[in-house]
């Protein structure tokens, strides 16, 4: 297979970028993020494949950026929120499904108490983040430096290089810490009495955490008046159907999901204890009101449908046990064609089984962008599109050797690269980071350049 025909996603390209900023609704999509012969555009998704606009089929591991962990298309999932629509999707007040979805979330997240549904992970980041201010009447907020991404707001966009446009004021109210460093957050504390409202913090991203972490920064927190949050976009759903907040039995003061809640359908949660979450409700009289989450899509009754319907999946079929079973077999298998080419020292899959990443190093043994885009270059050539190695309840046996077969082939011109050099097997510009302050050339190597110019 040597997939490289896309004319059609050539010209779409155009003029996407002449109609939308970027040419996508989400940076992750972006050109900039994957190689110049690479699909722009997908016209359809059916279980873990999809077919691009110029009728290429791939294996796919991007899931819709984790989004989707039971396959494309999942056919409960489907009807459930066609069934909804049917009967009208927004109304004046609400709709029973609000409260129905409600209590199937808090069956599965045992340790929150209340919930509130809205449409993207950063509202509900945010949410969280207003409601700690507000209950600890504090300004600052600490997240994690080391987890990549936690809201589109200001609040966590000014700590990162694209702040243009945030003041100076607003960047100086986060701070970050390390993970899994609990005196750099006991430092944190010490260097800023009585200012820090919450950590916000993924749980975990590639190992367990260490032991007892997660336990001694809630007891940290709450000894200096601060809340934890945890970011569960990623490990809810996917580390366990409870998120890892029950895997490692830490119940944190409030608690954010969202991408496998639905499906890959636009639903998210603020959850938490009633302590925290009823100051954005109607009843208490203690304390000032806080304006917590209003949206007027945030309970569309087809949305709510289709996390009830995945939820209940989660629930009631082995859908965890499946991600960590092919995960497994993946890195297994990855790993044996790394050994073969010798690239040990410069091909990694990382992760937990269930969320799958790589890593592509340089000769050097450094980060490199030039050699993902190679690599993700061979692995759309071969029929795998795959920002990341992660597998859904649709991702079979079969998909799995397709993809370890895939990465051999890609392995191979992979460890031709590190000894002629990529510029000769790279097609165009390499991708870059989301986060870079300036578009062109600050992350690229300069022998790169002067190969493409």
């Amino acid at each position: 297979m040597d997939i490289s025909d896309f004319s059609r996603s050539e010209a779409l390209r155009r003029r996407a970028h002449e109609a939308i900023p970027g040419g996508a609704h989400t940076y992750a999509k972006g050109d900039d993020q994957y190689p110049v012969l690479s699909p722009g555009f997908v016209a359809r998704g059916l279980g873990c494949r999809v077919w691009d606009v110029d009728g290429n089929e791939y294996v796919e591991y991007g899931m819709g950026n984790r989004a989707v962990g039971l396959g494309h298309a999942f056919a409960p999932v489907v009807e459930a929120a066609t069934r909804a629509m049917a009967g009208g999707s927004n109304f004046t007040r609400p709709h029973s499904i609000e409260v129905e979805c409600a209590e199937t979330f808090l069956g599965l997240v045992k340790g929150a108490e209340m919930v509130k549904f809205c449409k993207d992970g950063s509202d509900a980041t945010s949410g969280a983040v207003r409601l700690a201010r507000a209950y600890t009447g504090r300004d600052l907020i600490a997240c994690c430096g080391d987890h990549p991404f936690f809201s589109t707001d200001d609040w966590f966009i000014g700590t990162t290089p694209v702040n243009s446009g945030i003041p100076e004021a607003v960047r100086r109210l986060t701070v970050t810490f390390p993970y899994g460093d609990l005196a750099a957050v006991e430092e944190l504390f010490a260097r800023h009495p009585g200012r820090i409202a919450a950590l916000i913090m993924e749980p975990t991203r590639d190992s367990d955490p260490p032991e007892n972490y997660l336990r001694d920064m809630l007891r940290v927190c709450h000894a200096n008046g601060a809340l934890l949050i945890f970011d569960e976009m990623i490990t809810g759903f996917r580390w366990h159907p409870g998120g890892a907040q029950t895997l490692y039995g830490v119940t944190p003061d409030l608690s954010c999901f969202g991408k496998a809640l639905a499906n890959g359908f636009s639903v998210s949660a603020l959850a938490g204890k009633r302590e925290f979450m009823r100051l954005g409700g109607l009843d208490h009289a203690d304390r000032p009101r806080v304006f917590l989450l209003s949206t007027t899509h945030g309970a569309e009754t087809h949305a709510l449908a289709a996390a009830i319907a995945t939820m209940t999946t989660y629930r009631d079929r082995p859908v965890v046990e499946h991600l960590y079973r092919q995960g497994q077999s993946l890195r297994e298998g990855i790993g044996q064609a790394i050994a073969q080419q010798g690239l040990q020292d410069y091909f990694r899959v990382t992760g937990r089984d269930c969320c799958l990443a790589f890593a592509t190093l340089d000769a050097d043994r450094r980060p490199s962008q030039v050699f993902r885009t190679l690599f993700l270059q061979e692995l759309i050539r071969r029929g795998v599109l795959a920002p990341s190695l992660v597998v859904s309840y649709a991702h079979e046996d079969a998909d799995i050797a397709f993809t370890v077969d895939a990465f051999a082939g890609a392995l191979e011109i992979y460890a031709r690269a590190l000894a002629e050099g990529p510029e000769r097997y790279i097609v165009g510009r390499p991708s870059q980071p989301v986060f870079r302050r300036f578009n062109h050339g600050e992350h690229l190597p300069a022998t790169f350049l002067q190969a493409v110019r």
